[in-house]
Order: structure tokens, then sequence, then C-alpha cells
């Protein structure tokens, strides 16, 4: 191979690089790595400037690989690879190091160390360069058909939305009936419509398509196929359905904390948690009453379920989002039932954010008082005399107990991830520390998922309120209508490969991947590993569990990994 032209540029992101790595010492002791022809440093690699820069760097300089060492590639390694297609530059060429994450953060208190491991990285990457090869992306035609899994209002709006985009869709609803948790509720915020009316008109409006099927008591048993083209049975009430998509996107919902027995005295008649207060409310025409008995105070107590607050195991740590705003609106509601209703809030913190601070503003307005405890102290409960005594030390007047009295208490409870064991199985869709269904990234590709095809959406994916589940919905359509609509999809090659001389078929590598990528074929005499390039994702775990090494990971070549760790190993000159 003649000698490689290689160009280098080390960001300073900012300073978020330059403030604790010495980015011009590192520029100077890799200048002279072999192949470098150009070596510079930046302020802002990922600037419209810097990216014309490196663009003319490579047409002019005949750059045949290129190392930017930025920030972590999940956030600019399609932005650089961008920039190489438009110099004319495969993409493949083109090496990303991460000085961020994994060197000037990792190290603020010692610049010193950090700028000389920062030119070790730097050496390993331009390493691996010297050794890139053009890679081809694989072509694989789509089909013009979607699966929905979940009819609730996210799953619905989705169809509807590729159904006017000319896209067949077929929805799979696991339950009896359409429209999830909104075709249950009542007066919603912030537009205060009823969810059970707007679940009938989207229903309405999807019996109207001849491209949408829905299908109830429906679960999706098996998926085989890649992106573009899937292969996949329903069970339909006890039939199996085969059907061939091209996309799926996930909108399965949410479950409702159920309190343990005991937690602030749930359990006792007259603790309620928010949704059946909700319910509550719907039912009532005139004042506010609980089994006949008119009610004066209502006690709200916050993140039961969320943040930690629980006296079960294993509780959940995040924010639920949508507790607080769903609160405020209900007691907005059991005001206008109720005029002379006491109605006390005790929070943690109020999280009515963005233009649901409104809800929170009218609550006060309405004469709702908001009493803030500490985290390590939350409020008492306690039942006599046929009504409740609430004890909660208040933050806000320097630790004050006070002893509230109130006919019902409102635990304002979390969203949880709805168990999808059997779902999770067929789609191999991974899971978040919080066990919602994961994103690929939350602001670069929020409803994509490590599965090429598979985008999930609304209170699946994490909680939120049903204005941002039909925008997750929408965006789910959106990106799976634009691979359909294409007529094609192209795939990444970084995939698995198989050295069929060395391949003796033992089925280790079988075992070992987790999408179900691998199969057998005959070669000759013998029998060998084949992939399959539509669905192997390149994640390497075959590459160990072969005894002949004959797997390997295009883009990740074991000459390559050595080099880089013999770069990381020398000395810096």
């Amino acid at each position: 191979m003649s000698e490689r032209r290689i160009g280098v540029y080390i960001c300073y992101c900012g300073g978020n690089i330059s403030d604790y790595v010495d980015c011009e010492r590192v520029q100077d002791a890799i200048k002279h790595e072999e192949g470098v022809v150009v070596a510079k440093t930046t302020m802002f690699a990922c600037s419209d400037a810097a990216q014309q820069e490196m663009i003319d760097d490579i047409r002019e300089q005949k750059l045949d690989a290129m190392v930017v060492a930025s920030c972590s590639p999940t956030l600019h390694l399609f932005t650089f690879r961008g920039v190489a297609e438009r110099a004319g530059l495969n993409p493949y060429l083109y090496v990303q190091v991460n000085l961020r994450e994994q060197c000037s953060w990792a190290h603020t208190d010692v610049p010193e160390k950090a700028t000389e491991k920062a030119v070790h990285m730097v050496k390993a990457g331009i390493a691996k360069a010297r050794l890139t090869e053009p890679l081809q992306k694989t072509r694989i035609d789509t089909v013009p058909r979607a699966l929905v899994v979940g009819a609730g209002i996210s799953g619905l709006r989705a169809a509807l939305a590729l159904s006017d985009l000319g896209i067949s869709v077929y929805v799979a609803e696991k339950t009896d009936k359409i429209g999830g948790r909104v075709a249950e509720m009542g007066r919603m915020y912030p537009h205060d419509r009823r969810g059970s009316e707007l679940i009938a008109n989207l229903v309405e409006e999807a019996q109207k398509r001849e491209n949408v099927q829905i299908y109830t008591q429906a679960e999706l048993t098996e998926k085989s196929g890649s992106v573009g083209d899937f292969t996949v049975k329903l069970n339909v009430k006890g039939e199996s359905i085969p059907l061939n998509v091209g996309a799926i996107i996930v909108t399965t919902g949410f479950n409702s904390y159920q309190p343990a027995d005991g937690e602030y005295a749930y359990g006792t008649d007259g603790v309620l948690t928010l949704p059946e207060f909700k319910q509550l409310l719907d039912q009532c025409e005139g004042d506010l009453t609980y089994r006949g008995k008119p009610v004066g105070n209502v006690s709200y107590i916050y993140c039961v379920g969320s943040r930690g607050s629980s006296q079960k195991e294993n509780p959940n740590d995040y924010c639920s989002r949508y507790c607080c705003n769903a609160a405020m609106h209900a007691s907005s509601i059991a005001h206008d039932l109720s005029p002379g209703l006491h109605q006390f809030h005790l929070f943690r913190d109020i999280r009515t954010y963005g233009k649901y601070e409104l809800l929170y503003q009218e609550a006060r307005r309405k004469g709702a008082l908001f009493i803030k405890f500490d985290d390590d102290e939350p409020p008492r409960v306690e039942k006599s005399n046929g009504c409740f005594r609430i004890l909660v030390k208040d933050v806000l007047t320097n630790g004050e107990e006070l002893d509230i009295e109130s006919d019902l208490v409102v635990l304002v409870t979390a969203m949880e991830p709805r168990p999808n064991q059997p779902l999770n199985d067929v789609l191999k869709l991974p899971l978040g520390l919080d066990g919602f269904f994961k994103e690929i990234h939350p602001k670069l590709r929020p409803v994509e998922t490590v599965i090429d095809g598979v985008f999930i959406a609304g209170t699946a994916q994490a909680p939120r309120n049903s204005a941002e589940s039909v925008a997750s919905a929408l965006a789910a359509t959106s990106k799976s209508a634009a691979l359909l609509k294409k007529g094609y999809v192209e795939l990444e090659p970084l995939i698995a490969v198989v050295d069929k001389q060395a391949c003796t078929w033992c089925d280790k590598c079988v075992e070992s991947c987790p999408y179900s990528a691998i199969g057998k074929i005959g070669s000759g005499e013998k029998e060998v590993a084949e992939i399959n390039a539509a669905v192997c994702k390149g994640c390497g775990c075959c590459v160990p569990a072969c005894p002949q090494g004959a797997l390997g990971v295009r883009g990740y070549t074991d000459r390559q990994i050595r080099a880089m760790i013999d770069a990381m190993e020398a000395r810096n000159g």
C-alpha cells in the first residue's frame, strides 16, 4: 500500500477540551506521525467554517484518510462522515477520537496528564486511519407497509399519519379495547377536552381508511427479516396472521404506579391515587362528593413512586414529568365543582414546566395552598375520627410542623414502564435504566432504536403527557415514512465478516449473537458461518466467541485494534 495521506484536526470544543488539554502540544506531537500531511487545531470542528476547511484540505492535499479529535462519536460521527462524502472521500476512511468525554472531562484536575493521554489517543486514531479501507453500504428494497404495536393515542395518531402518506398500516392492540388509558379519561389538559372524545374521533377516522387495519387481542409473536422488509406474525384471538412490513413503531404505553399497602395510608378508604381521583371528578356532576358525602378538604402528596420516594424495593429514581401538571389540572377541576373546597399540595418540588406553569398559577389563584416538605421527612398520614390527619414539616416556614385535616388524600403517582418481556424477546429492544424502551440518542435520534426499522414513541419510551406522546408518534412516523417512501435503505457496512478458510462451524458464534444475524451455509466440502448483512449490527460479540479466530468486524479489524494499542503504548516523541 502506498503511503497514506492523513489529515488530523484537533478541536478546542470551545474550551471543553482546550481548558484541560494543551491542543497545540498535541498538534506538535502528532504532526510528524507516519502518513500525516495536515495537522490543525480548530475552535469548533463541527462549525460550518471548520467543515469547509476540511473539505478544502481533502481536495487540495489529496487526503485519503481523516482523523478528528473532538467529542463523542455519538454526537458528530455522521457529521464528519458527511464532510468526507462532500469532499469525495469514502466516509469510512474517517476516524473520530473522543478527547472530550474520554480525556479532558475525565481529567480536569491533571491537565498535564490529560495532554499526555490526548497525544496517545490521537496517535492511536492515526494508527487506525492508516489501516482504514473504503467500505460500501448495503442497499435493501423496502415495502410500503408498517406495523404499529399498541392502539393508544400515540399508536392511533401514528397510524393515521402513515395512512396520510400512502403507507398501509397494521395496528396490533393487545387488549380488546382501542384507545389505551386516554380512552378512559375525562377532561384533560391543556385543551380541556375529554380523552374519550379524542379517541373516538381517532377511531372514527381510522375506520374510514382502507389502508388501516386494526387488530384487537393481538400480540406480536415472531419477527424475521430486516429493516424495510420484516416478516412478522401476530397472534390474533388464537389465530396466527403473517404480515410483511417495512417498519415497526412500538407504542405500548405505561403502567400507573400502584402504592404499597400502607404507603401514605394507601389501602385505607379515602386515600386515592391520582388516576382514581380523576375518575371520581369525572363522575361528579355537582359538588365534589366521595361515597355520598361532601368533600371539604383534599390533600395531595406528590412524587409517590417517583424520584426514589417509595416504600417498595427498587424505587423509581426518575421524575415522571406529567404528575405535577396532572395534579394541578385535577385541583382546578375540583375547585370548579366545589368552589369552597380547601386544597393542600404537599410537594418536594413543583415541575410544571413550560406553558404548564399556567396550571400552577391557576391553582394558586383558586386558593390552593402549597407546602414543601424535605425529601428525608415525608408527610405522615393517619386516620382519626373519620378524617385524615396529615403531619408535615413545612420547609418554607423553617420546618414548622403542620397538622392538616382532610376528607380525601390524593397520592400523585408515577408512570412506570409496562412489562413487555414477550415483546422484548421478539424485537430485542434495549431498555434504559428506568425500564422504558431506550432510543439511540435523546436529541439526535430520539425515536430510533438500535434495531434498524424499529421505532419507539409515546409513554413506552418515557413518562410524558398526551401532547408529547403524539409529538413523538409523529416523529416516529416521519422517520419510518422517510425510509419506506424512498423505496430502499442503506445499511452500515461495519458488520461482522467470516474467514471461511478458518471457520469449522462450531456454532459458538450463533449462541453469542444477540440479533440472530448468523446462519450456516455450505462452502465446498464443509459448512461455515454466514453473516446476514441486513441484520448484523457489528457489535462484535461473535468475535471473541470463535475458537478459530474466524470472525472479525469491518472497520475494527484485529490489525487496526493492535495498531491502536501499539500506538497508545509507545512513548511520546
